[in-house]
């Protein structure tokens, strides 16, 4: 139990120590958000849906969004995919954040939702849409962290894994 105890001290300390390796969002970077969707289109639900962004600023990055959702109500089944472009701008030079730990963005988008509602395809909800979002990532490794999203396109609220390369 000693050893296992000061193992994990250890490793804790490297961890501290190797936080200056971060850094903030910088042209050139590669942004791949994968996650779960709650309060997706339509009836709500869950759904499955990412992002992937390339700096091509020190302060904006552009892309594409995809996602999918289903659920059957009242004995019917409905499925809903979105694709789409998106771009961000990357608040953290802007308000000056120290803690490189985390990127804060907000951007549009334009993305094609097609739903397929008991069976048949058209109609309801099949489209263009102008989208918004607003999120942060919280990198617990320098390539490896967390994200949140309000208004992702497919669902109010889009959270799960990001990765930079």
């Amino acid at each position: 139990m000693k050893k296992f105890f000061l193992t994990f001290v250890a490793m804790a300390m490297f961890t501290l120590a190797s936080q200056s390796a971060f850094a903030q969002f910088e042209k050139g970077d590669k942004l791949l958000n994968v996650g779960i969707g709650l309060g997706t289109y339509g009836y709500g639900g869950i759904g499955l849906g990412g992002s992937f962004e390339v700096g091509v600023h020190d302060a904006i990055s552009v892309g594409v969004l995809g996602g999918y959702s289903g659920r059957s109500y009242v004995g019917y089944n409905w499925s809903v995919v979105t694709v789409g472009a998106r771009g961000s701008y990357h608040f953290n030079e802007l308000l000056n954040m120290a803690d490189e730990r985390f990127d804060l963005y907000a951007g549009l988008g334009l993305a094609y939702r097609g739903v397929n509602y008991g069976g048949f395809y058209g109609g309801y909800g099949n489209g263009v849409s102008l989208l918004a979002h607003v999120g942060g990532r919280y990198y617990m490794k320098p390539n490896l962290g967390l994200f949140a999203e309000l208004g992702s396109g497919f669902s109010t609220l889009h959270a799960g894994v990001a990765f930079k390369f």
